[in-house]
């Protein structure tokens, strides 16, 4: 009996190895060549197309030098890259090809899509293991006359309304436009990859646009444009969406909810990540600063909600802006056909637990409209150490000459050197500020915070480091005001 059994369960794991066995494809097995002089998309395309027709299976691209055209993923296929495995996009503008335009409306469709990874309507899509995908986006040049961000340059990954995704422990380098972009995706995990992408412009790092159910975790990040950001470019919103344990650079937003806002954001947390200096040694390709413009940005400017979002545990390490929190009226549409949106809201956003140190002196801030406050939104346990060392001249000398700019690009840039160095709000319903640690590496003729049309704010344990003085609040227009151990100056 015992001889029976043994016999039989070695028939199983023999049936069990050859049958996973059959289901790996082998893109040589296809025609790939480990030779960046010749095409291997034909090979790739016929390998998914095969694991594809026999139900899904994993599609191995074995380690070498293999370039590619356009690769359309396929619902139940992984993916898999073995170590030493290099995938270059083709910079023939004949091979990266022009997809139907789907049927998934946003802001950023050139009316078809151009990417080396593309997939629209799939589900079960896996792309895993050790290698490198490399756009040679320095050599990318646009497929149409549009402009800017709409003229065709191809991403090194584009997946629209797919399903069930998992991009794991590959590294993602140089792409064309946005290295990767998920667009109104639903049940989506990347975790484990590293992105460097600075070689062109509107070079950002992490996409995560419109989509529902998503991790983001263990990722290193180094761009020029926007390291990790959460858009809403269409009519879907970004909704129940963690991102953890992530270190994030950018010569622009390291960690962003922004700038399309459409179908809004809820239920976003944000926590336990690091926002330091990029590595790179090429210029900013926008001519910004090289040390970043904003740490944690979060952004409502072309209509749309945000609401529950949570912000916690970041160390940032220099950028101008520690902290940037915008609602706004750009009210831009998201298709050219689609009515101008409404005023956005912004509300029940909580930040705890920031540490930023030799930051610049753009300063945080927290600002609404005329007409369009953000509501309940919490500061906690902030320890906020900029340069200092201004000088009159330097920033603008009055809070009344802050400009509204509602209908302007939200980003720091737009005042620079604000009025205060520690925190300046404007156009909040409710607002509370506790535990915050103030430090100028250098003096700072600033002082420390403005409050403009505020119906209730609440300041309790906020101080100045090395200095025996209570830091100063210029209040204007503010209804209600609990401030504890803070001189108040009316305006």
């Amino acid at each position: 009996m015992r001889s029976i059994i043994k016999y039989l369960l070695c028939m199983a794991m023999t049936a069990g190895v050859k049958s996973a066995m059959a289901q790996q494809y082998n893109i040589v097995d296809y025609g790939a060549k480990s030779d960046t002089g010749k095409l291997s998309t034909e090979a790739i395309n016929n390998a998914i197309a095969a694991c594809s027709s026999k139900g899904g299976g994993k599609v191995v691209i074995p380690a070498g030098n293999y370039k590619s055209g356009t690769i359309v993923l396929k619902s139940n296929v992984e993916l898999h890259f073995e170590s030493g495995a290099v995938l270059y996009a083709s910079i023939d503008t004949n091979d990266i090809t022009r997809q139907a335009q789907p049927a998934y409306r946003s802001q950023k469709d050139p009316g078809g899509w151009y990417a080396l990874l593309y997939a629209e309507g799939e589900t079960n899509i896996r792309i895993t293991g050790y290698g490198t995908i490399d756009g040679q986006g320095a050599r990318q040049v646009p497929r149409s006359p549009s402009g800017g961000d709409l003229d065709g340059r191809p991403r090194n990954l584009l997946l629209i309304s797919c399903s069930n995704v998992l991009v794991d422990g590959i590294s993602m380098l140089n792409s064309g436009i946005w290295n990767q972009h998920y667009l109104n995706c639903e049940d989506v995990q990347i975790s484990n990859i590293r992105v460097y992408n600075h070689c062109n412009r509107n070079n950002d790092g992490l996409d995560i646009d419109g989509c529902r159910r998503v991790v983001v975790a263990n990722c290193i990040i180094d761009s020029d444009d926007d390291a990790i950001v959460l858009k809403s470019t269409g009519k879907a919103g970004c909704e129940n969406v963690v991102i953890t344990n992530c270190i994030a650079s950018s010569f622009t937003n390291a960690i962003k909810c922004g700038t399309e806002s459409t179908g809004g954001f809820r239920n976003i947390n944000i926590g336990n990540c690091v926002v330091k200096r990029s590595i790179s040694k090429v210029p900013p390709v926008f001519g910004r600063t090289n040390i970043g413009i904003s740490g944690i940005s979060l952004e409502i400017v072309d209509g749309g909600i945000m609401e529950g979002v949570q912000v916690h545990d970041i160390v940032i390490e220099e950028t101008e802006c520690p902290v940037y929190v915008r609602l706004g009226n750009r009210a831009r549409k998201h298709i050219p056909d689609a009515p101008a949106p409404p005023l956005g809201i912004m509300r029940n956003v909580s930040i705890s637990n920031i540490t930023a140190y030799n930051t610049g002196n753009y300063t945080a801030s927290v600002t609404g409209v005329p007409g369009a406050k953000i509501e309940n939104i919490s500061l906690s346990h902030l320890r906020l150490v900029n340069r200092g060392g201004l000088k009159p001249g330097d920033f603008i000398a009055k809070i009344d000459s802050v400009a509204e700019d509602e209908k302007g690009y939200p980003e720091p840039t737009v005042w620079k050197n604000l009025p205060v160095y520690g925190l300046f709000i404007r156009h909040v319903k409710n607002i509370s500020v506790t535990d915050l640690s103030l430090v100028n590496m250098q003096s700072d003729p600033r002082p420390a915070f403005a409050a403009i049309d505020i119906d209730h704010l609440v300041m309790t344990r906020v101080k100045v480091e090395g200095s025996s003085n209570l830091p100063v609040l210029l209040v204007k227009s503010v209804k209600k005001l609990e401030a504890d151990k803070v001189n108040v100056v009316a305006q």
